[in-house]
């Protein structure tokens, strides 16, 4: 019908309200707007259109608050949006969720970052480098140039005596997911380019810090002589059980399985309930710590009910006393598996122990177990000279002499 103000006063309700049926009266013009009505009585124009084939339905605003003629403009512009194959629908979800860094980072951390584990990094690091550097700017405006630079200027910072490269990659990663984000939530257009990709990181030298059996008397005096009582246990089942930072920090007494001798955790970097066994040394230490009323962690905290938050402090004076200042917490979990190899065990057992999801992770232990595999060499090695007729002396000799030796029964 021919919409006007008289029309659309006079228009009823006509659905069945118990199925939530729809109640629309279409205009003769344009195509695909009309008045909706609801069982309330309250009216609202909308919009009706097909994009790329699908039907979508916009709701343009309720009768009262804008006017006929101010409805019959919007739906004008939504036509000409279709026509340069823009979907209104999708325009109007863009300008309702922004279209500045800031507001994006605000909604990544609201609805992705507060859900994953590492979401506490990820806003600390859009709080310390994203949001100083383009808060204010668009979206659309950041280039490929502009992430080449922030990294640049964070790699080259120097933070304890040396470049802060690590800290620079894991922000350009973070920026990569923070565009592909944007893509997901048609803050941008489709097709937009993500200008982190591309974009070289540094390159990281592998890790494999751990403390040695030289170095472990002297830690072990430092980790008793720390005032911090909790903090001296957490270090002790650092070095026994090969826990994460915040798998230890954050586990509860109802956790530990004292018939089974193992430890559940369910806060695990790979999302997966890990079930530990505990050594009996560790078992020994659990047994010695005191629980606190009220708080169910192992590792209690200042604060009721809380477990332990900065280890850093502690650890800091720890290892300048152990003489170990170059040794990370992380270096603990390490030292675990290091020795584990060095004792011979297989890379899948030590994987088993640490919670590694990928076997590359693992492989980095595999030089540690060298001695053992030189022994077995040496082992072997007597063993061919034994048959060929050749007797070890156990002097380092070459093969042509263990030959004159093996040949004249010496």
């Amino acid at each position: 019908m021919k919409l006007k103000k008289s029309v659309i006063d006079s228009l009823k309700y006509t659905g069945d309200a118990s199925k939530n049926e729809r109640c629309i009266i279409w205009a003769d013009e344009p195509n695909g707007f009309g008045v909706r009505v609801y069982p309330s009585g309250k009216k609202a124009f909308v919009y009706s259109y097909r994009h790329e084939g699908r039907k979508q339905m916009k709701t343009i605003g309720r009768y009262g608050d804008i006017t006929l003629a101010q409805a019959e403009d919007f739906v004008k512009k939504d036509i000409a949006a279709l026509l340069d194959n823009k979907n209104p629908l999708a325009e109007r979800k863009k300008a309702r969720l922004g279209d500045t860094v800031r507001q994006l980072c605000d909604l990544y951390v609201e609805r992705h970052a507060k859900h994953k584990k590492s979401g506490d990094e990820d806003e600390r690091r859009i709080n310390a480098h994203v949001l100083p550097a383009w808060g204010a700017h668009k979206i659309k405006s950041i280039t490929r140039q502009d992430v080449i630079e922030l990294h640049h200027k964070i790699g080259k910072n120097i933070y304890r005596g040396k470049p802060t490269i690590y800290e620079a990659n894991r922000v350009l990663s973070l920026v990569s997911k923070l565009f592909a984000f944007a893509g997901q939530m048609e803050m941008v257009d489709a097709g937009h380019p993500n200008p982190a990709i591309g974009v070289t990181k540094f390159k990281e030298e592998t890790r494999d810090r751990f403390v040695s059996s030289e170095e472990l008397p002297r830690l072990i005096e430092a980790i008793d002589a720390e005032l911090n009582q909790h903090a001296r246990y957490a270090l002790w089942l650092y070095l026994l059980a090969g826990l994460r930072k915040e798998e230890l920090l954050t586990a509860k007494w109802e956790n530990v399985d004292f018939n089974r001798k193992e430890l559940r955790l369910t806060d695990t970097k790979n999302g997966k309930t890990h079930y530990l066994p505990l050594s009996d040394a560790a078992m020994e230490l659990l047994s010695q710590i005191p629980r606190t009323d009220g708080n169910p962690y192992i590792i209690v905290g200042k604060n009721p009910g809380c477990h332990l938050v900065n280890i850093d402090k502690p650890w800091q004076r720890v290892r300048k006393a152990a003489g170990v200042e170059d040794v990370h917490i992380h270096d603990l979990r390490r030292t675990v598996g290091s020795w584990l190899a060095q004792a011979g065990n297989s890379l899948h057992l030590i994987g088993r122990v640490l919670n590694h999801s990928n076997s590359s992770t693992t492989a980095i232990y595999a030089r540690f177990g060298q001695d053992h595999i030189r022994a077995a060499l040496d082992r072997h090695g007597d063993q061919v000279l034994a048959v060929a007729g050749m007797k070890p002396t156990g002097e380092v000799v070459s093969i042509d002499n263990a030959r004159k030796l093996g040949s004249s029964g010496k």
